[in-house]
């Protein structure tokens, strides 16, 4: 559980207007099934599989990627993180916003299913920026 949750936005009624424009016809199915390439593959390597289908084709079931922003986070900004890492991360750092994203791997629907604050409140200055691979292009 994630003790330290708050400020939470729903996005499903966003996703049902979504979804009803698509079914009435208004929407076609390249609009709402235009998952980025880069998610499409995060979502295969790093995804948590829900026990929800896939609104659109209904083949496979919705995969989860939850992002994770904020200053405090430093390099570390707008990475996957998975619920273990989310549960010990919220005592770590004083504010950070989750992003969680719904996937399908068959055919690319993707949608914002909510977001929310993590962390415990207390300012704590950014990580320092630790020489990486990267940094040596």
């Amino acid at each position: 559980m994630l003790a330290t949750m708050r400020a939470t936005i729903d996005y499903s009624l966003k996703r049902r207007r979504t979804l009803i424009s698509l079914f009435q016809g208004a929407a076609s199915a390249m609009d709402a099934c235009d998952a980025d390439p880069y998610l499409r593959r995060a979502a295969k390597h790093h995804g948590e599989l829900t026990n929800r289908s896939c609104p659109v084709c209904k083949k496979l079931k919705i995969v989860e990627l939850k992002y994770a922003f904020g200053d405090q986070l430093g390099q570390y900004s707008g990475r996957i993180k998975n619920q273990d890492e989310l549960m010990q991360m919220q005592s770590e750092y004083g504010e950070f916003r989750v992003y969680v994203v719904e996937i399908c791997t068959s055919c690319h629907w993707n949608h914002l299913v909510e977001s929310f604050l993590l962390g415990d409140g207390k300012y704590r200055k950014p990580p320092r920026k630790q020489h990486t691979l990267l940094d040596d292009d």
